[in-house]
């Protein structure tokens, strides 16, 4: 008969984001570090979907797990460690995009000369990341790429609280539930925005076809 491993011997399970925390609010660093290698790409993705810019994603992720490490001993896991996560990038998120705001448009010519952002470096969604189909002709694959594009422009242009609802909800993956947990909304609230936004983004991807189509 085959002997059994003795439990010191056996592959422990990862330790659950609840007991890093704890560790962490403990003064163990580490235990934090391994929160941020988790959820870095997760962050990453939501905050460029938010905000477009790879740079400003970038500082976003960074200003979002400073200042998780900074009010760690203030959360009391009445919700899931990522729920806290993520309401914190989305309200950084959100914080930009209103600065945005309170800046001048730049001019239009200067805007037409602005260079196109590049994709984001993490991508977790099939609709910007996705590896190319080697049997797609050059034809299709143009114009997959330029429905990718069409649509992440059309994302950028979703007034701010449709967006964050979609890039979370359909994009991310999250339901309507954790949604709402994230943006400290209401579920119904959830499901109008999103709708909304859904709406949104299928009237903008409606015109660029039919404009596309119409110059074939």
């Amino acid at each position: 008969m085959k002997e059994l491993a003795k439990p010191e011997e056996r592959k422990s399970l990862p330790p659950g984001d609840s007991l890093l925390v704890k560790r962490a609010k403990d003064g163990d660093d580490s235990a934090f570090a391994e929160l941020v290698r988790r959820y870095e790409r997760k962050v990453y993705n939501i905050c460029y979907r938010m905000l477009g810019c790879e740079e400003e994603a970038s500082e976003a992720l960074q200003d979002s797990f400073l200042r998780a490490y900074h009010f760690l001993k203030k959360f009391k896991g009445k919700s899931s460690f990522y729920t806290w996560l993520y309401r914190i990038a989305t309200n950084v998120c959100l914080t930009r995009l209103r600065k945005r705001k309170k800046m001048m448009t730049p001019p239009v010519d200067e805007m037409q000369d602005r260079p196109r952002l590049r994709q984001p470096i993490f991508v977790s969604s099939d609709v910007i990341g996705e590896i190319p189909d080697a049997s797609l002709s050059p034809e299709r694959l143009v114009r997959q790429r330029e429905l990718r594009r069409a649509l992440s422009q059309a994302v950028d242009d979703l007034p701010a609280g449709f967006r964050s609802v979609v890039v979370l909800r359909d994009f991310e993956g999250l339901s309507n539930r954790e949604v709402s947990k994230v943006l400290n909304l209401s579920v119904a609230a959830v499901k109008s925005r999103l709708h909304r936004g859904r709406l949104f983004l299928r009237n903008r991807l409606e015109s660029y076809l039919n404009s596309h189509d119409q110059n074939i």
